[in-house]
């Protein structure tokens, strides 16, 4: 059975980790905020909890190796290196690294991939929207970055190429290849996400709405439990959940 650590204990989302791990029965051993020691509440727990800030990981990532513990990563805006520091950090430790831990949010995920091998880009023109909170520091979301990922993979397409972020002006007609993301910010929405497939004569729309930030918590606990009995590697939800 897992003991937490569950970081940024005074945020919403350590918060809800919390209130997640008591109605699960898992054990919160250690909880961590800024200013407090990290080395010594990583000793007390078996598995880490962290959806603070991504410019924080590479020092868990470091004090998690010393103490041999797993990670559970849910923060976004990570810089090429830090990615690369998670990836490292998996030949040794079982992390699972996810953009979001909802099971709606993967079953989306799983369902865009479907979508874009079937509809392909020849006749259908993809558009990707995500809106969040005013107070969200990245973007695209995590979870649009992974969607667009899926929709690079299935098409053929790439991000830095092929991406467009937005539009303003006279921009012409509208490129075969191209993927737009279009990003909204306000008020105090938790994180709605539509992949929309537009054709002549015809649209598909796949969106997900979050009301509650319970239910990424309650997936983080679900997959550090799954975490307790993987070997060393780095995992996704979609592993969690056998979506793979």
């Amino acid at each position: 059975m897992s003991k937490l650590l569950v970081t940024g204990k005074s945020g919403r989302m350590g918060q809800a980790v919390i209130e997640a791990a008591r109605q699960a029965g898992v054990t919160v051993a250690a909880t961590h905020d800024v200013g407090e020691n990290i080395a010594a509440a990583i000793s007390k727990a078996d598995t880490i909890i962290d959806f603070t800030i991504h410019s924080f990981t590479v020092v868990l990532l470091e004090e998690a190796l010393k103490h041999g513990t797993r990670l559970v990563i849910g923060t976004t805006g990570h810089s090429e290196d830090e990615r690369a520091a998670i990836r490292e950090a998996a030949r040794t430790l079982p992390i699972v690294h996810a953009p979001n831990f909802s099971i709606g949010v993967n079953t989306l995920f799983w369902l865009t991939r479907h979508a874009a091998r079937i509809l392909g880009n020849d006749h259908f023109d993809i558009e990707v929207t995500e809106m969040h909170h005013r107070h969200k520091i990245d973007a695209p979301s995590g979870t649009a970055r992974r969607l667009l990922e899926i929709l690079n993979e299935e098409t053929n397409t790439s991000y830095h190429d092929d991406i467009v972020h937005g539009r303003v002006g006279l921009t012409g007609a509208r490129p075969a290849r191209e993927i737009g993301m279009h990003t909204l910010r306000g008020g105090d929405v938790v994180g709605d996400h539509t992949v929309i497939f537009a054709a002549d004569g015809e649209r598909v729309e796949l969106t997900h709405k979050a009301s509650s930030r319970f239910t990424f918590a309650s997936g983080a606990v679900k997959a550090a439990q799954w975490l307790d009995s993987q070997p060393a590697g780095l995992y996704d939800m979609q592993d969690v959940l056998g979506l793979k």
